[in-house]
C-alpha cells in the first residue's frame, strides 16, 4: 500500500515529534512492505513568520490532496500578542472546518508500568482505566458566533453555542459505534440543567440509544463528569460530548495518566482521511533541546494506521513496541519520576521504539 501523509510540523516541540513520529512510520511500513511519502506544508506560528497566516491555502490544499495528516503543535509566546483572527491557533479550527473532520478520538490510557506516575492514590486507580473520549470537533461555543457590543454593564464580549440536530446525531452514533467495539458502555456528557443546547443533546442522544440496546447509555452533568474522572475514573469506558466541555475533560483524563506527553488523538470526518496530533501543546519552554516525549505523536501515527488505512495489525506493532520500552523502564524527562538513571532524549526514546518495531 502507498501512504501520502502531510506533515504539519507547527511550533515549538512541534517539528521534533513529528520528525520522531514519521520516522516510527516509515520504519513500521517497510517491516510490513508499505511505502510512505511524506510531504511538509506550513501551519501556525511557522507559518505567520513565512507567509503572515497561520494557515496558507497552501496548506489546506496539500491536506486535502493527502490521505491523512500528521500535526504537531501550534503556538508559543512570540505570538501570543497577535489578534485572535491571526494567533497560530486559529489554523487548527481552520484545518478541522477545511477537512471536515467533526469527531475526536481521545484515548487516556494508564500504562501498568506508568502507575506510580499518575496523580491519584492507588486506591482510586485500582486496576488502572482505559478511557475513550469522542469529542465533537466543529460545532458549539468553539464556532458560534462572537463579538463586542454594549451591554447591561458597559462594553461586553460574546460567544455564542448553537448545535443542530445532525451535529449531535452523527457525533453521537460515531460515540455508540466505538463503544459497541469496546465495552459497550456509553456516558453522554451535557449540562442540561443550564444550557438549551444541552437539552437538545441530551433528547438526540436519548433517541440515538433506543437504536443501540446493548450499549449501556447514561448521561452524567459534566461538573459532575469532572469530579468523576478524579473520583472513579475505571467508571468509563467510552464519554461522548461537545466540542468545548471535550477540550476540557480530555485534558484533564490526561493528567490522571500521569503525563500529556504519552496521549494521541484522531480527529476524523466522512471519509478516511483524518488528522493525528498529539494532545498537549507546543511547549516552547524546551523546544529545540531534544527532550520533548515523543510517544503522544508516536501513537497518534499508530492510529492513523488503524482508523485512516485500516492496518490495524500495523498500529499494534508501534503500540506494542511502546508498551515493551516503557515496561523496560525507558523514560523521558516528563515521565521519569522516580526512575533510576537519566531520561532519554526526545531522538533516543524514539531509536529505542523503532529498535522494538
Amino acid at each position: 500500500m502507498e501512504l501520502n501523509i502531510a506533515l504539519l510540523r507547527g511550533d515549538g516541540i512541534g517539528p521534533e515529534i513529528v520528525d520522531s513520529a514519521a520516522a516510527v512510520l516509515e520504519k513500521t511500513a517497510s517491516e510490513f512492505g508499505h511505502r510512505i511519502y511524506f510531504t511538509p506544508y506550513l501551519i501556525g506560528g511557522a507559518a505567520i513568520n513565512a507567509v503572515g497566516k497561520p494557515l496558507p491555502q497552501e496548506t489546506v490544499d496539500g491536506c486535502l490532496a493527502s490521505d491523512s495528516v500528521l500535526l504537531g503543535a501550534v503556538g508559543g509566546p512570540e505570538w501570543d500578542d497577535l489578534p485572535g483572527d491571526r494567533r497560530p491557533e486559529k489554523a487548527l479550527l481552520g484545518i478541522r472546518a477545511a477537512l471536515g473532520l467533526y469527531t475526536n478520538l481521545r484515548p487516556a490510557k494508564l500504562y501498568p508500568s506508568l502507575r506510580s506516575a499518575s496523580p491519584l492514590r492507588d486506591e482510586i486507580v485500582g486496576s488502572g482505566f482505559d478511557i475513550m473520549i469522542v469529542r465533537e470537533l466543529t460545532g458549539g461555543i468553539y464556532f458560534g458566533e462572537r463579538g463586542y457590543r454594549e451591554g447591561r454593564f458597559g462594553r461586553e464580549a460574546f460567544d455564542t453555542e448553537a448545535y443542530s440536530v445532525t451535529e449531535i446525531e452523527r457525533i453521537g452514533r460515531i460515540a455508540f459505534e466505538t463503544a459497541m467495539k469496546r465495552g459497550r458502555r456509553l456516558c453522554s456528557i451535557d449540562k442540561a440543567n443550564v444550557l438549551e443546547t444541552s437539552r437538545l443533546w441530551r433528547k438526540t442522544m436519548h433517541t440515538i440509544a433506543e437504536e443501540y440496546p446493548e450499549v449501556e447509555y447514561s448521561d452524567m452533568f459534566v461538573d459532575n463528569a469532572a469530579m468523576q474522572l478524579v473520583r472513579c475514573p475505571g467508571q468509563f469506558d467510552v464519554i461522548v460530548t461537545s466540542n468545548m466541555f471535550g477540550d476540557i475533560l480530555s485534558d484533564e483524563t490526561s493528567q490522571i495518566t500521569g503525563s500529556i506527553g504519552m496521549l494521541a488523538s484522531a480527529s476524523l470526518g466522512e471519509g478516511k482521511r483524518g488528522m493525528y496530533e498529539p494532545i498537549h501543546g507546543s511547549a516552547p519552554d524546551i523546544a529545540g533541546q531534544d527532550k520533548a516525549n515523543p510517544i503522544a505523536a508516536i501513537l497518534s501515527g499508530a492510529m492513523m494506521l488503524r482508523y485512516s488505512f485500516g492496518l490495524s495489525e500495523e498500529a499494534e506493532r508501534i503500540e506494542k513496541a511502546v508498551d515493551k520500552v516503557l515496561e523496560e523502564g525507558w523514560r523521558t524527562a516528563d515521565i521519569i519520576g522516580n526512575s533510576e538513571g537519566a531520561p532519554l532524549t526526545c531522538t533516543k526514546m524514539t531509536e529505542k521504539i523503532i529498535e522494538v518495531i
